[in-house]
């Protein structure tokens, strides 16, 4: 994914109320800005960090600039727009990035399925081939030796999708959970079992059932966005 346009700097103040950061410009304005992300963020919000953000030309917009990326000072790159994980999935897809994931006519996004009225990310669709359903998750929390954890806080939402998930395999069609790593220090993903145990066991029970998990890292930088390397999912 290019960027329409390169990504500006600016350096952090604070991040509040969870969509909202505080940023002083290269020119030493202060102004405020959206953050698409309303996770926990651990890491990834350090008050004197360098960000990049985008620029909105839609004039309803209260906030114009969107927060996009951290560059830490340990010279790591996370993206932090939660958005962006689904877009590049998609989009590695569709130029057959992924080979275990290759081999379907068909792609659609935002689909309702399962018993607990959930949406899934994607589904694949081939005439010759079970539907493939793919739930996709953004990784940016890095904790020792370069593991990231999955997820940042506890998530009755992403306990959901693993039950979901669950059955899809059970009836027969292909599940799959990505995790989309968008912190370039993050050289494997595990579940994170200090965060939130539930997730953790509802995971090892949806790959008992047949559930598939990948896990693949992002090139990132100012201009582009792209899913370039799988890493191993740690059990």
């Amino acid at each position: 994914m290019i960027y329409p346009s390169p990504l500006q700097p600016a350096t952090l103040i604070r991040r509040y109320k969870r969509f909202l950061a505080d940023v002083t410009l290269p020119d030493g304005t202060e102004t405020t800005m959206h953050c698409a992300n309303t996770g926990a963020m651990t890491g990834c919000a350090e008050p004197g960090a360098t960000i990049w953000y985008s620029t909105s030309d839609n004039p309803k917009r209260k906030y114009a600039h969107s927060w996009e990326l951290t560059e830490t000072q340990a010279g790591d790159w996370i993206c932090i727009n939660t958005a962006r994980a689904n877009q590049i999935v998609v989009e590695a897809l569709k130029n057959d990035h992924i080979p275990e994931l290759s081999g379907y006519a068909s792609l659609r996004t935002e689909v309702k399925y399962g018993t607990e009225n959930s949406r899934v990310d994607i589904v694949l669709d081939d005439p010759s081939l079970p539907s493939c359903f793919i739930e996709v998750k953004s990784v940016t929390l890095l904790e020792n030796d370069g593991r990231g954890y999955f997820p940042d806080a506890v998530t009755t939402r992403g306990q959901k999708h693993l039950r979901e998930l669950a059955e899809v395999a059970a009836n027969g069609q292909r599940a799959v959970l990505f995790f989309a790593v968008l912190h370039s220090g993050i050289e494997n993903v595990a579940a994170a079992h200090h965060i939130d145990p539930v997730y953790e066991t509802l995971l090892k029970q949806a790959e008992k059932a047949g559930v598939e998990v990948f896990c693949y890292r992002a090139d990132i930088s100012p201009t582009a966005l792209t899913l370039n390397q799988r890493v191993e999912f740690a059990q």
